[in-house]
């Protein structure tokens, strides 16, 4: 390491380099005026704040990457070709995530009058790729899995509290027994602040496909403040569950990119091709707006999607058609 101060940037530098992490730096070794001084604000205020805590996690070590690296500099000082030549040693999705994080910052600082300009605004992002995000499961992997992962493992247990609540996997680990009340399971989801609700021990409407095995799970398993707990009977976190159960799924066969969130997606089709409804999709996956519950569901298959809707709407007709003839002979 060089002789240098600790909180120089010659150090930092070399210690970035040499451990191939950055150290969160001290707020009191940037001063007033300074690019860190202007992250270490953003991080205490309510624009940081009000995101969901998986997002919080991963903009503030992007936050602490900014202000060890440029942290001495000042900050009214900044302009777009300093961002540039930053977001210059990103690709692709990571080069626009990181220029989010600028924007985001530049906007607060801009609001707060710490700089003239919002320089962030000069920026583009980068031209990539359409993608759908997450690979939605389909039947034949919910089968793999359960016939690779025995009722009783931790594994299993995951995946079918996934199945039965469609929660994200950060959520999933949150879950217990107080969100159950007359046999139903509802919760705030972290992403949104918006509710989710499911039918958790009955077998729910036609469209849902329930089983037995989320049941028989948790009959395996001592009672824990949390469903899913470590082999220890701590409970998971939300951190590392994500890379956890990805490791399950290439585990039991399923093709590279099948993650937990892809449950959360093959779930939703399988409700369209059963026949449920937009508002019924949303009241279970937790989502605000169609378009939302339309994006998930889209890679339902379109057969089944056709079949199962028709099925469901002649079921929804029956009740009717007995009352008016009943009607019609009284």
């Amino acid at each position: 390491m060089p002789d240098a101060p600790k909180d120089s940037a010659a150090f930092l530098a070399a210690y970035v380099d040499a451990s191939g992490k950055a150290p969160t730096p001290k707020p009191k070794a940037f001063g007033l005026g300074s690019l860190g001084a202007g992250v270490t604000a953003y991080l205490g205020s309510s624009s940081f704040h009000g995101m969901a805590s998986s997002t919080k996690e991963r903009w503030r070590t992007r936050c602490d990457d900014i202000r060890l690296r440029y942290g001495i500099a000042n900050l009214e000082s900044l302009t777009a070709r300093h961002i540039k030549k930053d977001l210059s040693t990103f690709e692709g999705h990571s080069r626009n995530n990181r220029l989010k994080v600028w924007r985001s910052l530049c906007s607060f600082w801009d609001e707060q009058g710490m700089i003239e300009i919002n320089v962030a605004r000069q920026v583009s992002l980068s031209k990539t790729a359409a993608t759908d995000g997450h690979t939605p499961w389909t039947r034949n992997d919910f089968a793999a899995f359960r016939a690779f992962w025995a009722i009783g493992t931790k594994e299993r247990l995951a995946f079918e509290l996934m199945y039965r609540t469609c929660a994200a996997i950060g959520d999933t680990c949150n879950l217990t027994r107080g969100n159950v009340k007359d046999g139903w399971l509802s919760y705030t989801r972290q992403k949104s602040n918006s509710v989710a609700a499911c039918p958790f021990y009955a077998d729910g409407p036609d469209w849902f496909e329930g089983t037995t095995d989320l049941q028989a799970c948790l009959n395996a398993e001592d009672n824990h403040i949390t469903f899913l707990t470590t082999q220890t009977g701590k409970s998971r976190s939300p951190k590392s569950a994500a890379s956890w159960f990805s490791k399950a799924a290439n585990a039991a066969g399923l093709e590279k990119g099948k993650t937990a969130h892809g449950i959360r997606k093959g779930r939703a089709a399988m409700f369209k091709e059963n026949g449920a409804s937009a508002d019924q999709r949303m009241a279970i996956l937790g989502h605000e707006t169609i378009g939302e519950a339309t994006r998930y569901s889209k890679s339902a298959d379109l057969r089944r999607t056709v079949e199962g809707t028709e099925k469901f709407q002649l079921s929804e007709q029956v009740p009717t058609q007995e009352h008016n003839h009943l009607k019609s002979k009284g």
